[in-house]
């Protein structure tokens, strides 16, 4: 059958008792009870869009995932993955076809402190990785949000705590378990199955296979970690931000260096109130073995050219801390359009763009953030894997608010935002852009010998077309239905 074709089967003339019959977990029809809230229950993003499959399984372990896809070829039907639903632009809400959702393979199996090796499922957050390492003097180069799961996040590359050092988190896998379009579960690593390895690490939504198992190579745990705010006055951005791109090849590669465009603390609103409430937050965090030499790595921070509103002094800090920090500024229940880019502009050159829109935001909520990488040597581009694009900065604008009536408002700004900043763009980060409404985003999004490779190898790993690929499924409705 070939599967690439327009989809014929409907849920009426599946025997969709004969999947229920063949998985321990939950198969919920389209039109069935609680199917919307099963569909929508565990997606960040409040944004909805009006998609959804003929089925989805709630997979209870491997066997489940199997069973579905055996049953999507024997149907003609997609298949689409659901890691966390933390992806912003809901890529795994499709037109027709069976969602895979695996919220329930969400246990960590174990932890070899002595060779420093632990083995997950898919759905453990960054916090529960960390809360569950840090313990054992282990940590691993998680992502920042608290909640992101590591399915997603794996997929994506990810975008670690302690780049420089530690590497995007794929980087530090050893191996995974997979189900391929065959139906098959294999091991792949550098060594086994080596294309789906390269692939899995970076190919995002359009990933060939369903991981079930990640081994993790973990690292020691920082000894000294300290963190560090200073704030500014909104117009002063772009002059920070020229100041950090010049400094930053001198700071050491320990730091992590975060320049955000935020609402005010208490204590300075009065101060902002001419910038309706927007400030500069410049966050710095040391990850080092001694505090000491995190006091010493901060230090060139204190001697900035322009008088800050108010700053912190070097504080400890563990990973509990900077998760607590991290996911305030993106909270649960919200709205969002995000554009991750990849720049290799002064960040002061970005700020003086963003300037004249920021004030403007039709939401209090919505945050900007460009991470600076710190010390002599830019992450290199990565050939070793899918994830590829690097640059000397990272970041973009998180477009968040709460009110349905205000989606019209908030679209335009964002747009608005992201036009701005397109020429000052090399790339996008798949976990963290809209690649549904911009499809032209996706093959940006890799370095083009990589693109040119993950292409190749989705054509010979899935020939039949049994995975949605990275555009299929989303025409149609498009209005948000919460």
């Amino acid at each position: 059958m070939d599967l690439s074709r327009a989809l014929v089967s409907s849920v009426a003339n599946m025997d969709v008792e004969h999947l229920r019959s063949a998985c321990r977990g939950p198969v919920i029809a389209a039109g069935d009870p609680g199917f919307r809230e099963a569909l929508h229950g565990n997606l960040w993003n409040r944004l909805i869009p009006d998609r959804a499959p003929d089925v989805l399984v709630k997979a209870a372990d491997d066997d489940d995932v199997i069973a579905a896809v055996t049953f999507a070829r024997a149907n003609g039907l997609k298949v689409v993955v659901r890691g966390g639903g933390h992806n912003w632009c809901q890529p795994t809400l499709r037109n027709g076809g069976l969602l895979i959702d695996l919220e329930n393979l969400n246990r960590f199996l174990s932890v070899d402190v002595e060779s420093r090796r632990a083995i997950i499922q898919p759905i453990i957050s960054n916090r529960d990785i960390q809360k569950t390492l840090n313990p054992l003097g282990l940590a691993f180069p998680t992502g920042h949000c608290p909640q992101v799961k590591a399915s997603g996040y794996f997929l994506g590359g990810g975008m670690a705590w302690n780049p420089t050092v530690w590497g995007f988190g794929a980087e530090s896998l050893e191996a995974i378990e997979l189900v391929t379009a065959q139906g098959e579960l294999i091991t792949a690593s550098e060594t086994e199955n080596a294309d789906y390895f390269w692939a899995a690490r970076g190919a995002g939504p359009g990933f060939f296979g369903i991981v079930t198992k990640y081994v993790l190579k973990l690292h020691p745990l920082p000894k000294a970690i300290h963190g560090q705010e200073i704030f500014y006055r909104l117009a002063d951005a772009p002059a920070i931000g020229r100041w950090l791109g010049d400094i930053a090849p001198d700071l050491s590669p320990s730091i992590e260096l975060t320049l955000f465009l935020v609402q005010a603390p208490p204590a300075l609103q009065a101060g902002a109130a001419g910038q309706n409430g927007w400030v500069c937050m410049v966050t710095a965090t040391a990850f080092e073995d001694t505090p000491e030499a995190a006091r010493a790595a901060l230090q060139p921070l204190d001697r900035s050219p322009i008088e800050a509103l108010a700053r912190s002094v070097a504080t400890p800090l563990d990973f509990e801390q900077l998760f607590d920090a991290s996911g305030a500024l993106f909270p649960e229940g919200v709205r969002s359009r995000v554009e991750a880019t990849y720049s290799n502009h002064s960040p002061g050159d970005v700020m003086d763009v963003i300037l004249p829109l920021w004030p403007k935001a039709p939401s209090a909520t919505s945050v900007f953030l460009l991470t600076i990488f710190c010390g002599p040597d830019v992450p290199a581009p990565r050939k070793t894997m899918a994830r590829s694009i690097t640059s000397k900065i990272y970041g973009g604008p998180w477009t968040m608010w709460r009110e349905a009536e205000a989606d019209p408002a908030n679209a335009a700004w964002h747009q608005q935002v992201i036009t701005a900043l397109r020429p000052y763009n090399i790339g996008y980060y798949i976990g963290e852009s809209n690649t549904v409404e911009n499809p032209d985003l996706v093959a940006q999004s890799f370095a083009p010998e990589n693109w040119d490779k993950l292409r190749r190898l989705r054509a010979h790993y899935d020939p039949e077309g049994v995975f949605f690929d990275y555009s299929e499924g989303f025409s149609g409705k498009s209005e948000t239905v919460r």
